[in-house]
């Protein structure tokens, strides 16, 4: 990585970050929406994947008028985010945790993301790119307001729906070893 000389430096460091960290989520999120039994979280995350492919367009046109290319670095905190949403996913043995986990660790990325975002609004700001300032602020308003909707998703319908289903398996669990017994002491009467 070449030395960071000037603020400009700064905001393309951010926007590459940035830029990677939205190509990474948007090779895993359709893989992630294979895993979720939840319809609106299925939608929810397209919609961020198409969001995140308008906002790396947007980062493309901001380094072409900085003159600058989109770069090759991976952004290593977006990648360690990301593995840890695969890991959790893979040590999951119910498969009830899985949208809990999921929305859990898609509300990590998006606040990384606004991190970010804000960063990068505030360098755009300190050296006067409306494009950047614009863009940020935008992506801003529809990371917090995604991060509100999943926490919104996670409280009225997801992990109310992982307790339902506990408490129905643990009565199922119950009848089953309760009739179990009743069965085996009419068989033991029986033999008498």
């Amino acid at each position: 990585m070449p030395a960071l000389r000037s603020p400009e430096d700064l905001l393309a460091v951010e926007l590459k970050g940035i830029r990677s960290a939205e190509q990474q989520l948007s090779r895993v999120l359709p893989r992630l929406m294979k895993k979720t039994s939840s319809d609106r979280l299925k939608e929810m995350l397209e919609q961020r994947r198409e969001q995140g492919a308008e906002l790396m367009d947007e980062i493309d046109e901001a380094l072409e008028e900085l003159q600058l290319s989109k770069g090759r670095a991976k952004n290593l905190a977006a990648e360690g985010l990301i593995e840890d949403i695969n890991m959790h996913l893979e040590e999951a043995d119910d498969e009830r945790l899985a949208d809990p986990l999921l929305i859990g660790a898609m509300q990590k990325v998006e606040h990384y993301c606004i991190a970010a975002w804000g960063t990068a609004k505030a360098l755009g700001t300190l050296l006067e790119r409306e494009g950047v300032v614009r863009t940020m602020e935008r992506v801003l308003e529809e990371g917090k307001a995604f991060d509100q909707e999943m926490t919104k998703l996670a409280e009225e319908e997801v992990n109310p729906r992982m307790l339902e289903d506990g408490e129905a398996e643990e009565k199922e669990g119950e009848e089953s070893s309760s009739s179990g017994s009743r069965t085996g002491k009419r068989r033991a009467k029986s033999r008498r």
